[in-house]
């Protein structure tokens, strides 16, 4: 593995580029784009998949979005959809300048999942798309997910009026990203990976933080949208016990272009760092890249 930099707009992106074990100037490989789950970092998930993917042969680029771990960009912990696919297009274009490159495929796990679906509607230099366990939302289930219609309305009006005194003040107002006892979190529930030490918790250049201001722009993620606009040659990995699952078969359904569906067992988390379904995962991905990046 490798840090490096490159340019999204006029902000530095950090990342770790992982590279087979013989890998050799000269020699043309495939790369493939990893990213994970909200307010992740490049050393969670990402990396264990990057990892993996490079132990198959490819190269894997898992870097930090904007606002985001070591990459720059203001406010800090701001969910902001449309910086991310513009941060995804850096990805490739910095991949696309590697003379060793030859091909670019990207892999979401969680809510990188939706955003490769934008990435995957708006890029034609991607060659092929998997998902893993992936956050595939729509306006139609905000209201069960956050209590009632009303709900997702006052947190919108919350977010905006965060974002106003920011502007007038740059203070950015915080709360937990996720929690397993405090219910003002942006995602209450069981959220054992994020609470435990050993496991995403642990990882310290992480922030369990959920800039205010984003409640209108992350309520207004709906990457379900965009399957009718990807023929990009697309890999979805899920289960009945991660989130959303019938969002995640409706999102297969309508994607235009040549697909695969692999409905394994496990929970959500699971996914994320579980050594048995990320050897998995890995190996229905790394078998997919294979087939279509080459």
């Amino acid at each position: 593995m490798k840090k490096i930099t490159f340019k999204s707009g006029e902000l530095t992106l950090a990342g770790n580029l992982y590279l087979p074990t013989d890998f050799e100037l000269g020699k043309a490989y495939q790369a493939v784009i990893v990213a994970g789950s909200l307010t992740s970092v490049k050393e969670q998930m990402s990396a264990i998949y990057a990892k993996g993917l490079a132990k198959k042969g490819f190269i894997a680029l898992a870097f930090d979005y904007a606002n985001y771990g070591e990459s720059e960009g203001l406010p800090r912990q701001f969910e902001d959809p449309a910086q991310k696919l513009n941060d995804l297009k850096a990805a490739i274009t910095f991949l696309e300048n590697q003379n060793y490159i030859e091909s670019i495929g990207a892999l979401g796990i969680c809510t990188s999942g939706g955003n490769m679906a934008y990435l995957a509607a708006d890029d034609k230099r991607l060659k092929a798309m998997a998902t893993v366990a992936a956050w595939l939302p729509n306006k139609e289930v905000l209201p069960l997910l956050y209590g009632s219609k009303e709900r997702v309305t006052e947190l919108k009006a919350m977010g905006e009026k965060a974002r106003e005194v920011y502007a007038n003040t740059s203070e950015n107002k915080i709360i937990s990203a996720y929690s397993n006892i405090d219910k003002t979190a942006s995602h209450f529930g069981p959220m054992e990976y994020y609470m435990d030490n050993t496991r995403g918790g642990g990882v310290k250049t992480w922030k369990n933080e959920f800039a205010v201001m984003s409640w209108p722009t992350w309520l207004g993620f709906d990457p379900t949208t965009k399957a009718k606009n990807i023929d990009t040659p697309t890999l979805i990995v899920h289960s009945d016990n991660s989130a959303l699952p019938q969002n995640a078969k409706d999102f297969y359904n309508n994607l235009k272009g040549e697909k695969e569906l692999a409905w394994l067992e496990g929970d959500h988390f699971d996914f994320y760092d579980q050594k048995s379904k990320v050897d998995e995962a890995i190996k229905r991905t790394a078998l997919f890249f294979d087939n279509h990046l080459k």
